[in-house]
């Protein structure tokens, strides 16, 4: 179906998820810049490919998906036997379904926020509000209480394997767990040991390669989805 073709950012997190599902899928791709310094994701050759904007974007057989989350479902749909079985080729489970919602809308945007205020903000010589740190620490203890609780039935939150449920947590947690908020995973044992086998598999580790290659600083990662 042609060369895949990923526009975007290495150093941004959503980009990050569809970088992390291709090196699952072992599967080659051409990863194109996108040159966020100089506004070229806002310009329209880029607005062609994503109307909002933000990376990443692929391209693939003539197709141009964005948004990240959309990018790795269609990756791993359109690759079931490639790499990682990190979707079922059938009907997806309820459990897949759920978690992978859990993830973007009870996980993301709270570690998102706790990113901005206490790894970007630094960056940008801005000042950290420790009140909005201590009320998305607490909404973050929340989750990860219902990831605790969930990891007793499953060795992954979706089932006993690796799904994109899991990956898709991978560049908000690396980040985080560089920061005071890794306590809150450490906290609990089966989310430590959960974040300590996502965080080791070589998939990964190929992902934060790409980024000392391609680091260039003041990207807005939480920002770019």
């Amino acid at each position: 179906m042609g060369v895949i073709k990923v526009h975007g950012a290495a150093m941004s997190t959503a980009a990050q998820r569809v970088f992390t599902c291709l090196y699952e899928k072992e599967l080659n791709f051409e990863f194109v810049p996108v040159d966020m310094a100089s506004g070229e994701h806002k310009k329209e050759a880029y607005l062609s490919l994503n109307p909002f904007g933000q990376v990443p974007a692929l391209e693939h057989g003539g197709q141009k998906i964005f948004e990240s989350r959309a990018i790795t479902q269609y990756i791993a749909m359109e690759y079931p036997e490639k790499g990682t079985r990190l979707a079922s080729a059938d009907k997806p489970s309820s459990s897949f379904l759920i978690w992978k919602e859990v993830e973007a809308h009870q996980f993301d945007p709270v570690a998102s926020k706790l990113t901005w205020e206490i790894v970007l903000k630094p960056m940008f010589g801005m000042t950290i509000d420790p009140t909005m740190v201590e009320e998305y620490k607490a909404k973050l203890a929340k989750v990860l209480d219902v990831y605790e609780a969930r990891l007793t039935k499953s060795k992954y939150l979706a089932s006993d394997s690796f799904t994109l449920v899991d990956m898709h947590h991978l560049p908000t947690i690396n980040l985080l767990m560089r920061t005071q908020v890794k306590q809150l995973f450490n906290a609990r044992p089966r989310v430590s040991a959960w974040v300590a086998d996502i965080t080791a598999r070589p998939a990964w580790t190929k992902v934060l390669a790409m980024q000392k290659v391609n680091f260039y600083p003041f990207i807005i990662l939480s920002q770019i989805v």
